[in-house]
């Protein structure tokens, strides 16, 4: 019997992603550009999140960053290793020295993440749906959380999204238990219309950043 999670979550996903890649393919064709002249390295970023059913996949972004920048932090300060841990591996731009100039920007307009598209085609991630994490970040923190358990083995049963509930919700800084427990109430309670509201409310929380 189809469901919204099973098909027609699959036909949002393709349908948003071919029309926001349409009209943001000028960010496309000049984005690229400018990560080449401003720093060395790759234009796009890939590294190993965790999807559905707990199947890692490499997810994409253009790069903000300068080289080398995951040996920088867990090889090279150990305070900024400490700093990044303490606030739920999250650090904010101005406090992380790997981030260049452009891609400062990039973040502040949410642009950097534009190649996650790229994933929602592949059928990796879709438009809403939980946050997507690294391995080395989920075994930590539920080290630190372990009430955050049952939630996580919920949030795995979904793709990940590009955007999803916590975030349009006005609670980013949450820590990694109370945003799982969010995750994890989206994933129980999916439908179109809720992924319609977020993808609404999306636009107004990327600004709200800013």
């Amino acid at each position: 019997m189809m469901t919204y999670q099973t098909t027609l979550k699959r036909v949002l996903d393709l349908l948003v992603a071919s029309v926001l890649s349409i009209i943001f393919l000028p960010v496309w064709l000049l984005v690229p550009i400018l990560v080449k002249l401003t720093s060395p390295g790759k234009i796009l970023y890939s590294h190993k999140r965790v999807g559905q059913n707990g199947i890692e996949f490499e997810m994409f972004k253009f790069r903000s960053m300068v080289l080398d920048a995951d040996d920088i932090l867990h090889n090279g300060d150990k305070k900024l290793l400490e700093k990044f841990k303490k606030h739920d591996w999250k650090l904010e731009a101005k406090d992380d020295p790997r981030i260049t100039a452009l891609g400062r920007v990039l973040r502040a307009l949410t642009i950097d993440e534009f190649p996650q598209l790229l994933n929602v085609f592949r059928g990796e991630m879709s438009m809403v749906g939980p946050r997507a994490y690294l391995q080395k970040e989920l075994n930590e923190q539920l080290q630190k959380y372990p009430i955050a358990k049952k939630d996580i083995t919920v949030v795995l049963t979904a793709k990940p999204g590009i955007t999803g509930l916590w975030q349009v919700s006005g609670r980013n800084e949450i820590t990694f238990d109370k945003r799982a427990h969010l995750d994890a109430e989206y994933v129980r309670g999916a439908s179109l219309w809720k992924d319609l509201t977020i993808l609404v409310k999306t636009p107004k929380a990327m600004i709200s950043k800013w």
